[in-house]
């Protein structure tokens, strides 16, 4: 093939698009469909504890637009990171989804599961093939032992698998997000520089272009470089727009690792073809002497329980600072007069929404706001502690005077009741990369049948 069109509908499986835009995308003449379906972006409860931010309807809605489309034009869909963080439970639920989707429309396309879960006792025999990614240390067994679900981070060689047997749809486990619109340009034979810089470009759909709410973009990459086209014809790609793509989730605007090697953009050019499209040459791919996974695993910290409450009277707000202060001494003196609790048997944050929750420290405004949101947010070992601590915080949050006031102010609680129970809370334990081979890591089951 001369030239490979990647049609990259949108940033995220289930966030939704206008299907004419996909429609669109098949007339220029698409060869397949990618859509990142999860990330990491949204913190470890999604891979701790295997749950999809999404709901079962968007991923329908989403699907059933892609399906159709591809059904009708003979071309693949590839969905990474299914179910958020990519889990055995995230790939099955999504799936569960596409079989219903298929049976609705009355379309018989061969699916492809790959799954990335990980078996702590199996990545054991690993530990001395493992090394760690700033800033943490070396592994050991504890820490696999700990997490409650590890993924590995497949490149394009699992999905090119897949594709190769058959597969019409691929519901991949985790995976970087560029493979996932990488793996059929390689595995027609596009050159590595050009495809992996593309699929980094239109890794988030529309948000390489002047109105990323219009919809996605249409990549095609022939031996040279790559072009990019917005699908939305009211939108626009412009050099900046595409080159600022670079600068999104990287250590380094000019370089990117995947399992199989770097890309070099430091000699790209970004031209613009027309006032709507871009095209891009000079982009390189270094393959490393050593493939890679890059390992992602989550383990329960404890559990939370919440209180917000908000505050409006100028005279707390003329010193929110010291107001807090004196808020977290007086928790911490009540919690170990009420329950006995000291400092390690748990531990509580304050962010002050509308003051410096944000940014903290580094705030740069100084004048006092109009209005603070409060939240509290306490991590104990059990449900019930986290509960009773928040319990016992509940009148100062509602009727905290700073020293100063002669009078007890009153306070809005965001909800009755005032605490609000989150459950398990969860971190991230695992940034490690493993050398092994491309497919070592991965599960293929194609109709039925285990692949790899």
């Amino acid at each position: 093939m001369d030239t490979v069109r990647v049609l990259a509908p949108s940033g995220m499986l289930g966030a939704g698009w206008d299907h004419a835009t996909v429609e669109r995308g098949i007339a220029l003449g698409a060869d397949v469909i990618s859509i990142d379906g999860g990330s990491t972006d949204s913190g470890p409860h999604y891979l701790g504890a295997a749950t999809a931010k999404t709901t079962a309807k968007a991923v329908a809605r989403d699907l059933r637009s892609l399906f159709t489309a591809a059904a009708g034009a003979g071309i693949p869909v590839v969905v990474g990171s299914c179910g958020t963080s990519g889990t055995d439970t995230g790939v099955d639920w999504v799936a569960g989804i596409a079989a219903e989707v298929l049976a609705e429309e009355g379309l018989d396309l061969k699916v492809a599961r790959i799954y990335s879960e990980q078996d702590p006792t199996d990545l054991k025999e690993y530990l001395n093939r493992t090394h760690p990614l700033p800033p943490l240390g070396n592994l050991d067994a504890e820490t696999l032992e700990s997490c409650t679900h590890i993924v590995g981070a497949m490149g394009h060689e699992p999905i090119v698998e897949a594709l190769r047997a058959g597969a019409q749809v691929v519901l991949a486990g985790r995976a970087t997000d560029t493979a996932v619109a990488a793996a059929y340009p390689l595995m027609v034979g596009m050159p590595a520089g050009p495809t992996w810089h593309a699929a980094k470009i239109i890794e988030c759909g529309g948000q390489c272009t002047s109105n990323p709410r219009a919809g996605g973009v249409l990549a095609t990459i022939d031996a040279d470089g790559f072009t990019i086209e917005p699908l939305d014809p009211a939108s626009a790609c412009t050099p900046i727009s595409v080159a600022a793509h670079m600068l999104y989730e990287t250590a380094d605007p000019f370089e990117m690792r995947e399992p199989d090697g770097t890309l070099d953009v430091r000699d790209a050019e970004y031209t613009a073809v027309d006032d709507r499209i871009v095209r891009v040459t000079g982009s390189k791919f270094h393959r490393a002497a050593q493939h890679t996974i890059k390992l992602e695993g989550a383990r329960i910290t404890g559990y939370e329980t919440m209180s917000f409450s908000a505050i409006r009277d100028p005279l707390v707000l003329a010193d929110i600072d010291e107001w807090a202060a004196l808020m977290r001494t007086l928790i911490a003196q009540r919690v170990g007069q009420t329950l006995g609790l000291v400092d390690g048997e748990y531990a509580f944050d304050l962010r002050l929404y509308g003051h410096n929750a944000v940014l903290d420290e580094l705030e740069p405004e100084s004048g006092p706001p109009r209005e603070v949101g409060v939240m509290l947010l306490v991590n104990a070992p059990d449900q019930a502690t986290a509960t009773a601590v928040a319990k016992v915080a509940n009148p100062l949050m509602l009727h905290l005077p700073t020293p100063s006031m002669d009078y007890l102010p009153s306070f809005a609680f965001a909800s009755s009741p005032a605490e609000v129970e989150r459950g398990a809370a969860y971190e991230f334990v695992l940034n490690h990369v493993v050398d092994c081979a491309p497919l070592e890591l991965f599960r293929i089951e194609f109709e039925g049948e285990t692949r790899a």
